[in-house]
């Protein structure tokens, strides 16, 4: 099928994942991502092996399907890029709109004195898998260049001259066949949650905590870069929420909470933890097991918090109900973590407008059969832009719709 050509919305786990399968066909890809880098949310998450031994959290996927993507010959990638509008005769024609790239890939040996030398935190941004090349990006909302053209350090630094802030944004139209969206989700902004997240500095999402993990294999305060000796895990922060409309589970919160709470025990035997919950979501095969083995290492409350407070110290205050006793507890603790939902990625809307494909009531982009994958007049969706699932469930799923693909290309030729 190398005549045929499919244009791929999002460059998360999902997206890659059947950008390979389609490429190992002979299909030609183009990949359309908006952030710097590939790889979503996902590529920052931690592997969790305990005594070395795997735990299936499937981060190495993620990995696994990066190094594949950026390296066949089938693929095209636009990083830092967005769909305007797409129209569709005969074949899609996409206005694609990309922000150009201020470190030159071609130039760039990812040395990271631009990383090390800007004196503005988050102005360059770095990646979390060295299969993204570069492994640094300009943030522009953080760039004081682009604000006042007050600092060229980074260019200035650059011993191969491979930044230049003054590029300007181009314009692309892409041809295709079919059209795949795999625009992934949007994590629950625990600021809406009354956890103090954004205000104290010892709170982070579970997000954080991955890819805190994954840079440094240690667990540290925020507040101090200090080891903590209480840490608490919250559950279904922006998930199971009535009052949100949130109603549903966001699926790997618990696995991957768990999975770490136990990786931060082995590393870091001082440390206690405490894990509360509404209830457990079960993940593996060997669930029960692990499970097991767990509370004999963490311990598990099933209640979920109320109010926090910050003490001077910095450590956090928890107020929450024993469920057996129905007395109000108060605990301190170093360090809390928030484990957040899972939500509609932020373009949700434009895409439901672009593509005709309504949303479902809790915002995700609709679905009507039971694997998870709708075609509609060659659109195609794939990975949590359709709702929440596991890291393997979203490779699954990204297989089946390029499986489809195939099939309606097949129809076309009939």
């Amino acid at each position: 099928m190398a005549d045929k050509n499919v244009l791929i919305i999002g460059g998360g786990v999902a997206g890659l994942s059947a950008a390979v399968e389609l490429a190992d066909l002979d299909i030609q890809v183009e990949l359309v991502e908006k952030s710097n880098f590939l790889g979503g949310h996902a590529i920052g998450y931690a592997c969790k092996a305990i005594h070395n031994t795997c735990v299936k959290c499937g981060a190495c996927m993620v990995e696994e399907k990066l190094q594949s993507a950026v390296s066949h010959p089938n693929i095209k990638i636009l990083t830092g890029s967005q769909v305007q509008n797409i129209s569709k005769n005969h074949r899609f024609s996409a206005s694609i709109r990309q922000e150009f790239l201020y470190i030159d890939p071609q130039k760039c040996t990812n040395c990271g004195l631009c990383f090390d030398r800007c004196p503005v935190d988050r102005a360059i941004l770095q990646g979390f898998s060295k299969s993204n090349h570069p492994f640094f990006a300009v943030n522009k909302e953080r760039c004081l260049y682009f604000k006042d053209q007050s600092c060229t350090i980074c260019k200035d630094e650059c011993p191969e001259t491979a930044i230049d802030l003054d590029k300007k944004a181009s314009e692309h139209t892409i041809e295709a066949d079919a059209v795949l969206i795999a625009t992934g989700f949007q994590p629950f902004n625990s600021k809406d949650k009354p956890y103090g997240y954004g205000r104290f500095k010892n709170v982070v999402t579970g997000l954080d905590m991955e890819r805190m993990i994954k840079r440094t294999g240690c667990v540290k305060k925020s507040s101090d870069n200090k080891t903590p000796e209480q840490i608490a895990f919250i559950q279904c922060v922006g998930s199971r929420d009535a009052k949100l409309n949130h109603l549903w589970c966001s699926k790997v919160c618990c696995g991957s909470a768990l999975r770490m709470a136990r990786l931060i025990k082995e590393r870091q035997p001082e440390t206690e933890i405490t894990f509360f919950y509404m209830d457990v979501q079960t993940f593996g095969k060997d669930f029960e097991q692990f499970y097991r083995e767990t509370r004999e290492d963490i311990r598990m409350i099933r209640t979920i918090p109320g109010d926090f407070y910050e003490m001077d110290d910095q450590r956090l205050k928890v107020n929450f109900v024993n469920n057996l006793t129905h007395e109000t507890m108060e605990e301190i603790f170093d360090l809390v973590v928030l484990s957040v939902g899972i939500t509609p990625c932020e373009d949700i809307g434009t895409l439901s407008r672009m593509f005709k494909i309504g949303p479902d009531e809790f915002g995700f982009l609709k679905t009507d059969d039971k694997d998870m994958s709708v075609s509609k007049n060659g659109v195609f969706t794939a990975g949590t832009v359709q709702g929440a699932m596991s890291i393997p469930e979203t490779i699954a799923g990204a297989g089946s719709a390029a499986w489809k693909i195939v099939k309606y290309f097949d129809g076309l030729k009939r």
